[in-house]
């Protein structure tokens, strides 16, 4: 019986030898067929264009209070008819309804009231036409100016932004062979790399003026669209070689 015991255990030592010498013996062989590990690089570049604004988006609004809640609201819808019946004139406007609200309204001042606002918004890419409608609007009808600001339209921004993706390309090549060069190595190769633009989201930078509480002049809105910048960034590995 000590004899099968003593054979049995060297049995499974023997086999548990055969085991570990199969394992390290295919781990030497993929080491031997895995290439060596190549030093890389990260490297970043970036590039800017700077575009004029081509794109406008105003926002108008139609004030009313009195004590009816429903004469508030008549004397404002009339407006705004009055306004969008008008707006038909200039077709190269986008013209919409923005916003509508009732409030009511007391103090100690005066008597309990209601107060109805309504916003409509105008977008245009004719800057001349847009100036002479907010005018009319404010001056002819009563519409107060909320804000106002310029960007990109999508066409352009999209055509810039592929413009500016080669030369931030280039430079990231540029970049990566002086990195490469830097290391001792004459040759690199891309890895993972990652383009970027500037309008994650696609948020318009709007730059909204102030809002304004009376009626304007008589006098034509001034407007300075301004440019904005579209920036494109390659990031990425350099692999040397």
């Amino acid at each position: 019986m000590t004899s099968l015991r003593i054979t049995s255990a060297a049995h499974r030592c023997a086999a548990a030898l055969l085991v570990v010498s199969a394992a390290w013996s295919a781990a030497s062989a993929l080491a031997q067929t895995l290439p060596p590990q190549q030093p890389a690089v990260t490297v970043t570049a970036s590039a800017t264009v700077t575009i004029a604004n081509d794109r406008l988006l105003a926002w108008m609004r139609s004030e009313a209070e009195n004590a009816n809640a429903a004469a508030a609201a008549s004397q404002v819808n009339a407006t705004i008819g009055k306004a969008l019946a008008e707006a038909k004139a200039y077709p190269s406007i986008k013209v919409a309804t923005a916003g509508y609200s009732t409030q009511q309204v007391s103090d100690k001042v005066r008597a309990q009231r209601w107060r109805v606002m309504q916003t409509i918004s105008l977008e245009a890419s004719d800057f001349s036409a847009a100036a002479a409608l907010i005018s009319k609007l404010q001056d002819e009808h009563g519409l107060l100016l909320s804000g106002m600001g310029f960007s990109l339209s999508e066409k352009t921004r999209r055509d810039a932004e592929d413009g500016v993706t080669q030369q931030a390309i280039k430079m990231w090549q540029a970049r990566a062979q002086q990195a490469a060069s830097g290391l001792g190595f004459a040759k690199w190769r891309p890895g993972h790399v990652v383009v970027q633009t500037s309008d994650v989201g696609r948020v318009l930078p709007m730059a909204r003026a102030q809002a304004m509480s009376g009626p304007m002049s008589a006098a034509p809105v001034t407007m300075e669209s301004g440019t904005s910048e579209v920036t494109v960034t390659v990031s990425g590995d350099a692999v040397a070689q």
